[in-house]
């Protein structure tokens, strides 16, 4: 229990400082001893006309327009022809961290199709933020003045810290995170420029409502921090995800498992997903929420389509479909052949299929490795094979929650046969 709350508390360090610095705060909490470092966030009421962004490459519509594509690439899956985009730039810009940083970028998202479980790109990508983090402390120190040189700072310590939170690296991360957090506070003199500064603020009034309210323990904690505000976090998010360039996708990403995971509303999710999902068709992650949210909402001839997709992509060797990928589509294919085309043969092939790609995984515990298992003992026992009934519900005894449908319904069947 102790490292889920460690992880959470370090998500709402983290996750506002992932990509972006911060908007002025909506409200600020008590006065607090000096001993105490707080994390303001105000509003210091600076015209976008007073900061001087001249070289700024963030700002930069000649290099968004240049990057348009490469942008597209990089969540459509096309990690190579995104990546030789990245480092076009880096050969004109080899003393700016945006360069490193999107090359990191890249790099996180040939982690995340696997649930952040393979840790084969992790050296790559912790040394494209570290190059991030050397190039902005270079800028930061000739003019501390470079809120941009800030802003890149705090992305690229936030990156590193999430990625050594997915690690349960503690330690590490509580540092990057510190470090994040005190860069984002020297960029608030910024505030307001483009959507781009809006991400962060948006995350960061959302958890800050959401963590304490699901995790009570940590409400002391969380009084050294800025309230927050979860309905205008979620209309921040919808602002970035309509308005941003670097940030659009990512806010389109957030909201999408916000509004899916925490908020339990996949009825308003699933625009973002539809959206994710066809514009970026090769983004595996993409297709599995997507077909997650269809088959959650009913639409099985959707959720069917778009599952038999991964599992070719899957086939042809693409880049960010495996394991997960197959899952997913394996279990839904499953339940369809089962429940809707009343295929049995089939569905008990999907099934297990669905087995060996969670194994393949790591993902044993729960979901659809103890469904699949439920679906094949419930198959087997109308088919009065009680041998792998048995075997089935044994799997599902053992990986259940005790308090769950599926534990109780396995432990009654294995009591009685």
């Amino acid at each position: 229990m102790l490292p889920r709350v460690q992880f959470v508390l370090l998500l709402l360090l983290l996750l506002p400082l992932a990509v972006r610095a911060q908007q002025p705060d909506t409200a600020r909490p008590a006065a607090l001893p000096d001993s105490v470092r707080q994390v303001r966030l105000e509003n210091v009421d600076v015209a976008p006309a007073a900061v001087d962004t001249k070289g700024w490459l963030l700002m930069d519509k000649d290099i968004q327009t240049e990057l348009e594509g490469a942008v597209y690439n990089l969540y459509n899956f096309k990690y190579d022809k995104a990546e030789r985009q990245f480092r076009s730039l880096r050969r004109r810009y080899p003393n700016h961290p945006m360069p490193y940083f999107l090359l990191g970028l890249s790099t996180w998202w040939k982690i995340m199709p696997s649930g952040i479980q393979t840790t084969l790109y992790d050296k790559q990508f912790f040394a494209y933020m570290d190059t991030t983090i050397a190039k902005g402390e270079a800028m930061y120190k000739a003019d501390n003045q470079n809120y941009e040189a800030s802003f890149f700072l705090a992305a690229g310590y936030g990156f590193d810290g999430r990625l050594h939170a997915e690690r349960h690296d503690w330690r590490k991360a509580t540092v990057s995170a510190k470090r994040a957090l005190d860069y984002l506070d020297k960029s608030k003199e910024a505030n307001g420029l483009s959507p781009e500064f809006l991400f962060g603020q948006a995350l960061f009034n959302y958890y800050a409502v959401w963590i304490p309210d699901n995790y009570p323990l940590l409400k002391p904690v969380l009084l050294f921090f800025p309230k927050g505000n979860k309905q205008l976090g979620l209309q921040q998010l919808r602002n970035v995800a309509d308005n941003g360039f670097y940030v659009g996708p990512e806010a389109r990403v957030f909201l999408m498992r916000i509004l899916l995971n925490e908020e339990d509303k996949p009825e308003q999710a699933m625009p973002l997903a539809r959206y994710l999902a066809t514009t970026y068709p090769d983004n595996g992650y993409f297709q599995r929420i997507y077909a997650n949210i269809c088959f959650r909402q009913g639409e099985f001839r959707e959720c069917e389509r778009v599952s038999r997709d991964m599992l070719e992509k899957l086939n042809q060797g693409l880049p960010g479909y495996e394991a997960n990928s197959g899952r997913y589509a394996t279990y839904f294919l499953g339940y369809l052949m089962q429940n809707r085309y009343k295929n049995y043969t089939k569905a008990k092939e999907y099934y297990q299929r669905c087995i060996v790609f969670a194994e393949l995984n790591g993902e044993t515990k729960y979901g659809f490795y103890v469904f699949a298992n439920l679906a094949l003992a419930r198959l087997a026992d109308k088919a009065k094979d009680a041998p792998a009934a048995r075997r089935y519900y044994t799997v599902v005894l053992d990986k259940s929650e005790r308090k769950s449908e599926q534990y109780r319904e396995a432990k009654a069947y294995l009591k009685t046969k």
